[in-house]
């Protein structure tokens, strides 16, 4: 029996692991069945590329009560603290969250993904490696082994992170980002997109270019 599942977000992020679930779901490799978005910027009914806005973020206990799975998508680039607090605050257990791992990435066996955790396809895990809740890993996006990854870190398409890391909560990874081993990365701290990442980076820290440097703090 399938599991339906309500998204939460919009156009980009939301979007693309619905079309990602529903690719998964016609060549057998899952069982969740995508019900919609639960948005707060469109108007109920609308369309999202292939689903439909079905509430806002604040319906969560609705559907909650009506038996659905939750995935939330809800991040942002410039520092994660006020959207991981909304997200937190609507009071959504951990054993309602869907996991999802398309069927065309390669996680190895001793991974450990946190709920809610989203692995999308070409993405590659390596052994040891454990992801916190509500992580998203977007295509082709390659982990190395042993690291310790924080709750609601978004890494970003073809993102390369190396090994024995250390990422805090809401740590967001850009495009084509390269990060050498053994750093530790703090809560809400942002690499941009392209940078390659040699020096820890602090709490709510930007870091750009190549080599990285800070930039300023998130807002």
């Amino acid at each position: 029996m399938n599991r339906k599942v309500v998204i939460l977000g919009g156009l980009g992020n939301a979007t693309v692991v619905a079309a990602a679930i529903e690719h998964a779901r016609r060549m057998g490799g899952t069982d969740l069945e995508v019900a919609g978005f639960l948005n707060d910027r469109e108007e109920l009914g609308t369309v999202l590329d292939m689903f439909p806005v079905v509430g806002r973020t604040t319906d969560a206990k609705r559907f909650l009560d009506d038996g659905y799975w939750f995935i939330n998508t809800i991040l942002r680039i410039d520092g994660n603290r006020e959207r991981i607090a909304m997200f937190e605050s609507l009071g959504i257990p951990d054993d309602r969250l869907a996991s999802f791992v398309h069927p065309m990435a390669y996680v190895a066996p001793t991974v450990q993904l946190g709920p809610g955790t989203i692995i999308m396809p070409q993405v590659a895990m390596s052994p040891g490696t454990k992801l916190g809740k509500g992580c998203i890993m977007m295509v082709g996006a390659t982990m190395g082994h042993d690291n310790e990854v924080g709750p609601f870190c978004h890494i970003a398409a073809q993102a390369c992170v190396g090994s024995y890391l250390k990422i805090g909560k809401g740590v967001h990874i850009g495009f084509n980002a390269t990060i050498h081993e053994n750093l530790t990365i703090g809560d809400n701290a942002t690499l941009g997109m392209g940078a390659v990442l040699k020096h820890n980076i602090g709490d709510n820290e930007i870091w750009i270019g190549n080599p990285a440097r800070f930039m300023r703090y998130a807002l």
